[in-house]
């Protein structure tokens, strides 16, 4: 890969504050694919002075591609990077600090130079780190929602409200999952039928009282691998889907997106009351009665769950599947217990 040896020095001049001369590097591929690659810069850098620093920063290489209904999504991080977006957040709950960013409109195409941070992240959360996540989660929502700092108003590359609505529509007009679900070949637990089903026949007023919730800056993409504990704080990254959002829209993601299966009743029960703990330090929030976050899993992710059982060949991954579903089914139980 092609890295610009003055853009290499100019982010690391910021990453450390001091007039670097000379820098060698090596880079490790961290994640990607075919419309975005992420890498780990590694080196030396060396001052006017002679002073050597050891140095570690992420380059994001970022392509343009479509994703349904967002079309702006693929530069969204690019244009939140070159706001003033990061003064929103907190000492506890932050995104990586980007050291440079630039955008090549004609081959339709942005680098980030990002702060690599060193920490927990994956099925290596704990609960108490998905309880902070929950928690920092709703301080910083609550905090923008309270508050309506300027920002807000002026960015104008954010994904819509009704975007999870369009989503699961989108989902439900697929006659590959839906008529699954209600065939006699269908080989879901009985139980995990009805469930989804049951959601299908009072979506309109599910989606009503959804919609009825406070309307928050949202991730988007709030799942494990995103997430970054360190030093008793959290970084997220990766906020290409962000926009405006319902209230507990995020916390499906953080239980359900390929999370802890074993620990998801638990971390459902400990995150919903840590998240609306957060949130009411900014706001009020005793008017909701009726949260949502359990139709919010199923509405994103039910269907999302029976594709890729229906489509892996793989024996252990339908059992996921399955076994996913069935928590969320436990989480309704758990729900009418509490």
């Amino acid at each position: 890969m092609n890295i610009k040896f003055e853009t290499l020095i100019y982010a690391i001049c910021q990453r450390f504050k001091k007039e670097i001369i000379s820098a060698d590097f090596q880079t490790t591929p961290l994640q990607g694919g075919t419309v975005g690659n992420v890498y780990e810069v590694t080196g030396i850098a060396e001052t006017a002075d002679g002073e050597k620093f050891p140095y570690r920063i992420v380059l994001k290489i970022q392509k343009k591609w479509e994703r349904y209904g967002d079309p702006g999504s693929w530069r969204r991080e690019y244009d939140l990077y070159t706001s003033d977006f990061g003064a929103t957040f907190s000492d506890t709950f932050r995104w990586p600090t980007c050291y440079h960013a630039e955008i090549n409109a004609e081959e339709n195409e942005f680098q980030l130079w990002l702060e690599y941070i060193d920490g927990v992240t994956g099925l290596d959360l704990t609960g108490d780190m998905y309880n902070q996540a929950a928690l920092e989660l709703g301080r910083f929502q609550g905090k923008l929602y309270a508050e309506q700092p300027a920002v807000l108003q002026s960015l104008t590359n954010l994904s819509h409200a009704d975007l999870m609505k369009n989503t699961y529509l989108h989902y439900r007009s697929w006659p590959v999952v839906y008529d699954y679900i209600r065939s006699e070949d269908c080989e879901l637990p009985q139980h995990v039928r009805h469930m989804l089903i049951d959601i299908d026949e009072h979506s309109d007023e599910i989606l009503a009282r959804i919609e009825k919730l406070p309307l928050v800056l949202c991730h988007r993409d709030f799942w494990v691998t995103n997430l970054i504990y360190a030093d008793g704080k959290i970084a997220l990254i990766d906020w290409d889907t962000s926009g405006w959002g319902y209230l507990g829209e995020d916390l499906a993601s953080l239980i359900a997106d390929e999370a802890d299966i074993d620990h998801m009743v638990e971390y459902y029960q400990r995150c919903v009351p840590a998240y609306y703990k957060g949130f009411s330090e900014y706001a009020d929030v005793s008017p909701i009665a009726d949260h949502c976050v359990y139709e919010m899993i199923l509405l994103v992710f039910g269907y999302r769950l029976v594709e890729w059982y229906l489509h892996t060949e793989d024996n252990d991954e339908k059992t996921k599947h399955v076994h996913t579903l069935q928590k969320i089914y436990e989480m309704k139980t758990s729900l009418a217990q509490g």
